[in-house]
């Protein structure tokens, strides 16, 4: 019995791992994302959590200044969760070439592999990710898609074990309405 359910979760994780979509299928997708202008400036982000059952579990508000030198674009994420958390991180994304980006942040195990073409980013790293007074490592399978009208799109799987755990959804803005109002929602959590 024991051994039939390894087996199992062993065939699980090998299909987990396994995705038949690349960054390069998205090649001569419009908009074309260019990541450093995208998030050059002020933006926001609004997204959930959705556990393995599809339950939605938090929800959050983000604001972004991204930062860029020619080489690296800065991320600084202020997050309000919905539960009054608020926490910050700071990527460095490193631009490589055209199309490779390369990723560091402090809860990141590791360096992150990005892959651009056309309108998508595909970022996959190991992460120390929170859970209640600990930490956990998962892997994070990260894909943003610009649509039209600015509006960036983001879906994520998180991993352990090669087992999809949960799923982020977020969708950012650049409009300046919203970057008017960045401290509004701190301030509302406290």
């Amino acid at each position: 019995m024991v051994r039939r359910f390894l087996m199992l979760v062993a065939a699980l994780a090998a299909l987990g791992g396994c995705s038949s979509m690349k960054p390069e299928d998205f090649a001569n997708a419009e908009p074309k994302l260019i990541l450093e202008e995208y998030f050059q400036g002020k933006s926001r982000a609004y997204g959930f959590v959705e556990n393995f059952s599809g339950k939605v579990i938090r929800q959050f508000v983000v604001d972004i200044e991204g930062r860029w030198d020619g080489k690296t674009l800065t991320l600084i994420e202020d997050f309000v969760w919905n539960d009054g958390e608020i926490e910050q991180r700071i990527w460095e994304l490193t631009k490589v070439d055209e199309h490779t980006w390369e990723g560091r942040t402090a809860e990141a195990i590791g360096v992150a592999t990005g892959k651009l073409y056309g309108n998508a980013f595909n970022l996959r790293y190991d992460f120390n990710l929170k859970t209640g007074n600990g930490r956990t490592k998962v892997s994070f399978d990260d894909w943003m898609f610009l649509q039209p009208d600015g509006v960036l799109l983001n879906r994520a799987q998180i991993k352990k074990f090669g087992i999809t755990v949960a799923e982020v959804t977020i969708s950012f803005k650049r409009e300046m309405e919203a970057v008017g109002q960045v401290g509004e929602v701190r301030k509302a959590a406290e």
